[in-house]
């Protein structure tokens, strides 16, 4: 599989890891810092930029997604100089996509404008909820007056925009999910990511959860008939769902995380990134160390922000591969992953077939409807092969 990346293309993450405030449900590498030297970061990707551009030359660039944190309490300026250098590094697509993400308490006309100037064609805003109490629960610091605000200064500024909500929350019913899903789809213009609330460790809502304090929660059954209703509300609205959490129309899909989900190849900048590189034959995964001041003194130092790089042989790769890749609707090649010789693995995706959770088609191996929503015990029983 080492020499296949080119199936998912070639992509660029930015980390950015700053944010205004850490919301209780986040396990993202995200910090809250009194102030913060914005050119030494753009010192900082422009040199791992030039770094991962020598190995990487020639390569096409399908996407540059901008993550954090907060990228939209970047300015203008570091995002604009952290572009210039990718069009002179990399080969671009024609139909790139360059992705910031952004939260409605840091949105203004100005600065949005100066992201489209840079070259970002398209947004992705963390809204999560469509009324106050929620949001507060949540630990958003934004209104919902603000977050509609927001939207429409991000779609007069970028013809795609894409928001976030999450559901499954505290005390919410089915019927207040189809309506807020409801008022959600009126406002999309072309992709909607839509998460049922987990719990993580280390969160603040997983420490709750744990000493007992995260109450009202929907069970097992809500949280699958909520699931259920989604696929159905966004399909008949023509936001079908090409991936477990996220809804398009049919064009509109987000291309740089395809590139993750059809495992291709891509680099990841910043504290924390993780990324995928096919160099000389061999796959490598890359991790960069978490912590923002250790990850800026090291590329200052070093000229290197990676903190590992390790060979992937070839079962890590066809775990990988099917983690990823049967999250999307459309599912994965058998022969990219590359059956022979396991025939334990045959048999599990027989008798998942036989189940009902999986299906074949010719060389596409994908989740049915029965198996979408249990895709973590899909997943499982496959693996333990």
């Amino acid at each position: 599989m080492a020499e296949d990346w080119e199936h998912g293309g070639f992509g660029l993450y930015i980390h950015w890891p700053f944010c205004q405030a850490k919301c209780p449900y986040c396990d993202f590498n995200s910090h809250v810092v009194a102030s913060i030297d914005q050119t030494a970061w753009a010192d900082a990707y422009l040199s791992e930029i030039d770094r991962i551009g020598a190995l990487t030359q020639d390569r096409v660039l399908r996407s540059v997604f901008f993550g954090g944190g907060t990228p939209s309490l970047m300015d203008p300026d570091v995002v604009d100089a952290v572009l210039t250098r990718v069009r002179a590094t990399w080969p671009m697509a024609n139909d790139i996509e360059i992705t910031l993400e952004a939260n409605p308490t840091s949105v203004e006309a100005g600065r949005f404008a100066g992201y489209r100037q840079a070259g970002v064609n398209r947004v992705s805003m963390g809204i999560q909820a469509l009324n106050d109490p929620d949001l507060k629960a949540l630990g958003r610091l934004h209104s919902t007056t603000e977050a509609l605000k927001a939207f429409d200064i991000a779609r007069t500024a970028f013809d795609r925009v894409s928001f976030d909500l999450i559901y499954a929350r505290q005390r919410q019913s089915l019927a207040e999910w189809k309506s807020e899903l409801t008022q959600a789809l009126a406002l999309a213009i072309d992709h909607l990511s839509l998460y049922q609330l987990t719990i993580e460790d280390g969160t603040a809502f997983g420490d709750r959860y744990a000493a007992g304090r995260l109450a009202d929660l929907p069970d097992d059954d809500l949280a699958a008939d909520m699931f259920e209703m989604t696929q159905d509300i966004c399909g008949s609205a023509g936001f079908a769902g090409y991936e477990i959490s996220n809804h398009a129309p049919a064009g509109s899909e987000s291309i740089h995380n395809q590139i993750y989900w059809r495992y291709g190849d891509y680099a990841g900048i910043g504290p924390g990134a993780h990324g995928r590189l096919t160099l000389n034959g061999q796959r490598y995964a890359t991790a960069a160390p978490l912590a923002p001041g250790q990850w800026l003194k090291q590329v200052r130092t070093t000229a290197n922000g990676d903190g590992s790089c390790d060979i992937l042989d070839l079962e890590s790769q066809q775990t990988e591969f099917l983690l990823m890749g049967l999250r999307l609707t459309e599912g994965v090649s058998l022969a990219r992953l590359g059956l022979h010789n396991n025939a334990d693995l045959l048999r599990k995706i027989n008798m998942l077939s036989d189940s009902g959770f999986v299906e074949v088609n010719e060389d596409l191996l994908k989740t049915t409807r029965k198996g979408r929503p249990v895709l973590n015990a899909v997943l499982r029983e496959l693996l333990d092969a």
